[in-house]
C-alpha cells in the first residue's frame, strides 16, 4: 500500500467529531474578536443594558462562543486574550 493509498484509508475510517468535541476545538488556547453593534451587544452580554448607540463594540468570545469580555476597542479586546494566554483571531 503505498502513501496516498494509506491517507485515503485512514480518512475514510476517522470517525467525524460530535458537537461537543467540535465546540471544544481551541478551548482555552483561542479567544476570537468579533465586531457588535449595540443591539448585538445586548444579545450577547444579558446583563448589559443600554448599551451606547452608533459605536462599534469588540466582544472577545472563547472557541466555543462563551462571552469573554466586551470593549470598545478592537486593540483592547486583542490585549484582554494575549493577558490571558489565548491567541486572538478575527472574526469576519
Amino acid at each position: 500500500m503505498n502513501e496516498f493509498e494509506k491517507e485515503e484509508e485512514d480518512r475514510q475510517t476517522r470517525t467525524p467529531m460530535t458537537r461537543s468535541e467540535f465546540a471544544q476545538l481551541g478551548d482555552g488556547e483561542v479567544a476570537y474578536i468579533k465586531r457588535l453593534d449595540s443591539d448585538a451587544a445586548e444579545r450577547l452580554f444579558p446583563a448589559l443594558s443600554d448599551a451606547p448607540k452608533n459605536i462599534d463594540l469588540f466582544a472577545l468570545l472563547g472557541a466555543d462562543g462563551t462571552p469573554l469580555a466586551l470593549t470598545d476597542s478592537r486593540n483592547a479586546a486583542i490585549a484582554n486574550a494575549i493577558e490571558n494566554d489565548l491567541v486572538p483571531v478575527s472574526v469576519h
